[in-house]
């Protein structure tokens, strides 16, 4: 089973950074497709980003310009760099992974983003 285990979520001003982490316990060349989702209360869970085995990025639109993914095969972690932090991103946000026929889910980390 694999398992997918988030960190560096907190509390942060607006207009503050945070910098999602998402270890991998299966290497994360396995999956075709990395991204982080995100749920705010009383709304569903939604994209924020995701990069793909070949390198591309998609992106919400309320986040272009301000969030970053990347991943790390060799240390199996997937980031997301969060800049200009405004308080419509406090929400939990979720790590993703999708295989040829599988996917898996992090159990969550908060970001709350208030002054």
């Amino acid at each position: 089973q694999v398992q997918l285990v988030e960190s560096g979520g907190g509390l942060v001003q607006p207009g503050g950074s945070l910098r999602l982490s998402c270890a991998s316990s299966r290497s994360t060349s396995y999956f075709n497709t990395m991204g982080w989702y995100r749920q705010a209360p009383g709304k569903q869970r939604e994209l924020v980003a995701r990069i793909v085995s070949g390198g591309s990025t998609t992106y919400a639109d309320s986040v272009k310009g301000r969030f970053t993914i990347s991943r790390d095969n060799a240390k199996n972690t997937v980031y997301l760099q969060m800049n200009s932090l405004k308080f419509e991103d406090t929400a939990v946000y979720y790590c993703n992974a999708k295989g040829w026929a599988t996917e898996y889910w992090g159990q969550g980390t908060q970001v709350t983003v208030s002054s």
